[in-house]
């Protein structure tokens, strides 16, 4: 599969950039800088090159920016994106005294996201960081959702090459919302046992 990651100089893109060329994907990594993202990926045997000429090829485009820039990349990017298939994995968080919780709004990112670009948009990974992705394949399953069939099997056969467990589908893109959500209650989780949650499903 051909994958772009736009904020792929980050350390969640570049670490899941590195599993994917590790899985044998042809990862191109997108920067607003293209000698940046080019310098990446040589680090990790990828490919490099400005967002809009990162995207022209790929099957999938997973927006790996953070949470305050998704909206004004798929935004800048929108022309670009219009009928690739996207997938979200920002989660917009509040960090207050009493904990981290989920922004505040009847949208999640990833629909907010959908509303801008014209391709189809899944949301997943939400459960993973990169701390996770660094030394291999992250421990547990991957959730993904979304409303386009052939969008989020993408998705799901991109997220079962990054963990150790299951790739599951997760339902119709307003799921996104309890995804993102989730991350929250995976800060806190890791901030007050000092470790790194994952999420593993049962009974399945």
């Amino acid at each position: 599969m051909r994958v772009a990651i736009v904020g792929g100089t980050g350390d969640f893109g570049l670490a899941l950039a590195e599993r994917l060329v590790a899985a044998g994907d042809d990862v191109v990594i997108g920067s607003r800088d293209a000698g940046r993202a080019r310098a990446k990926a040589e680090e990790i045997g990828a490919r490099g090159d400005e967002n809009a000429r990162a995207v022209e090829e790929a099957h999938l485009v997973v927006l790996a920016v953070k949470a305050e820039a998704a909206l004004p990349t798929a935004e800048a990017l929108a022309g670009a994106l219009d009928g690739k298939a996207v997938l979200s994995v920002a989660s917009e968080l509040r960090f207050t005294k009493q904990g981290v919780f989920p922004a505040e709004g009847p949208l999640s990112i990833a629909e907010r996201i959908a509303g801008i670009v014209g391709g189809p948009v899944a949301a997943g990974l939400h459960s993973l960081a990169a701390s996770s992705l660094t030394e291999g394949p992250a421990e547990g399953d991957a959730l993904v959702c979304g409303d386009d069939a052939s969008a989020k099997q993408l998705a799901l056969e991109l997220a079962g090459k990054v963990v150790t467990g299951r790739a599951l589908d997760a339902g119709p893109l307003a799921s996104a919302r309890a995804l993102e959500g989730m991350t929250a209650v995976i800060v806190n989780l890791n901030r007050r046992y000092k470790g790194h949650a994952g999420l593993a499903v049962t009974g399945l």
